[in-house]
């Protein structure tokens, strides 16, 4: 059984070999405890010093010289997330856009690839932005968007996925792990699923790229997209990734054709000539600034190892679990138990979650809200402590228990 003492969390931080990684962190204040590494990750210190680099000597002293390096950031950022994250092998995955423009190219291309098709499927509790985005392409082409009924706390039953695929299915698009609640959908088993219907899987790894492994070219998935900014420590707003499988990156045709996706793009010739690999997914001007604060973020989950983030992200939650069992049996648990079958967050469910969220914060922990009614909190592996859970669940139920919550509003803000 577990030490849920204090001590017992010191304990567990002492023998924990992804510790010392903490101080490559800026950490401002030492008594706030961060909570919501998977909404946007800490400050690297090591991109800080890059960004000022590049400013000062790249930007500032070799101004437009500079882009003879910069043009291959986006190939050599995707590269390393790709070999150290993702399972994708060279010349797959570059960072590029927004993840919710990345998902739009990819979907419409997939889309064209299966010209006799007319079924998008995502479940309805996808991330918002892949359904809108979904939504629109099946509004623009008059084809269905179907909605598979998902568990808001345990995921996706890939049964319930197998029912719904068929002859018609041009498209499916999921997410690794679910944003609410943390399910983590077996990735090779619905590729499996989908490849066997005729059609593309497109996979949303928001929630999972840094955190748990991911084998794109190892259960042959077709496409990817993902956000930088959790627990990749890109920064807020940091471009997004694209991953396409090597064989479909020349059958494939994104609908956005902008310079930097053409073949010879100095060349300014008068007609559009995709790249022949995976620089054919660029369109615009690559965000420099962004890119080169993304590299160093991927170093660093790099040098952890994704094996050891994962197993450090499955022993953070569990334990949040335990304390949370322990503590505050008013919280019903909003994720699923097995540590196989969730991410590195956790969500917890109660009628005043917003009330006790902004409490938390008042009492100087970072969580996050999402509705109906859940209290996400997300330990970041590589810089969140066994003391920074054991100290914010600590606090929260002293909040619960003298009731403090109660001077909050129960409307949500704007922001959540």
């Amino acid at each position: 059984m577990t030490d849920l003492s204090r001590e017992g969390a010191t304990a567990l931080d002492a023998a924990d070999p992804l510790a010392s990684l903490r101080d490559a962190f800026v950490v401002d204040d030492p008594e706030l405890i961060y909570l919501d590494g998977n909404s946007l990750g800490r400050l690297p210190k090591a991109s800080a010093d890059r960004i000022a680099q590049v400013v000062r000597d790249e930007w500032g002293a070799d101004l437009i010289r500079s882009w003879k390096h910069w043009v291959d950031l986006p190939f050599r950022a995707g590269d390393l997330m790709g070999s150290a994250l993702l399972g994708a092998a060279a010349g797959q995955v570059v960072v590029s856009d927004s993840t919710t423009v990345n998902l739009y190219k990819l979907a419409a291309a997939a889309l064209d690839a299966r010209p006799d098709r007319n079924v998008i499927i995502t479940d309805d509790d996808n991330f918002p932005t892949d359904r809108y985005v979904l939504e629109g392409l099946a509004a623009q082409r008059g084809i269905e968007l179907r909605l598979v009924r998902t568990d808001i706390d345990e995921g996706l039953d890939p049964d319930v996925l197998r029912d719904a695929v068929d002859d018609n299915t041009a498209l499916v698009s999921l997410s690794h792990v679910a944003y609410r609640s943390g399910a983590l959908l077996d990735m090779a088993a619905v590729n499996e699923i989908v490849h066997g219907a005729g059609a593309l899987v497109l996979w949303d790894l928001c929630h999972s790229a840094g955190s748990v492994p991911v084998r794109l070219d190892a259960t042959g998935a077709d496409l990817a997209v993902g956000c930088t900014y959790k627990y990749l420590n890109g920064g807020p707003g940091s471009p997004a990734f694209l991953y396409v499988r090597e064989e479909l990156q020349t059958l494939l045709r994104q609908p956005i054709w902008g310079w930097f996706g053409q073949r010879n793009q100095f060349a300014m010739g008068p007609a559009y000539d995709p790249a022949p690999e995976i620089g054919r997914f660029l369109a615009g001007t690559p965000a420099v600034l962004g890119i080169a604060a993304v590299e160093e973020g991927v170093r660093l989950l790099a040098e952890a190892g994704i094996g050891r983030l994962r197993a450090k992200g499955q022993e953070l939650t569990g334990y949040m679990i335990e304390l949370t069992n322990a503590w505050l049996p008013g919280l019903d648990l909003a994720t699923p138990p097995d540590a196989a079958r969730r991410g590195s967050h956790v969500s917890l469910r109660h009628p005043d979650a917003w009330r006790f969220t902004q409490a938390l914060i008042e009492a100087k922990v970072i969580p996050d809200y999402r509705t109906p009614d859940r209290l996400r909190l997300g330990p970041a592996p590589i810089n969140t402590s066994f003391t920074d859970v054991w100290d914010g669940l600590d606090r929260l139920r002293r909040i619960v228990a003298d009731r403090t919550y109660e001077r909050f509003s129960s409307e949500p803000s704007r922001v959540t």
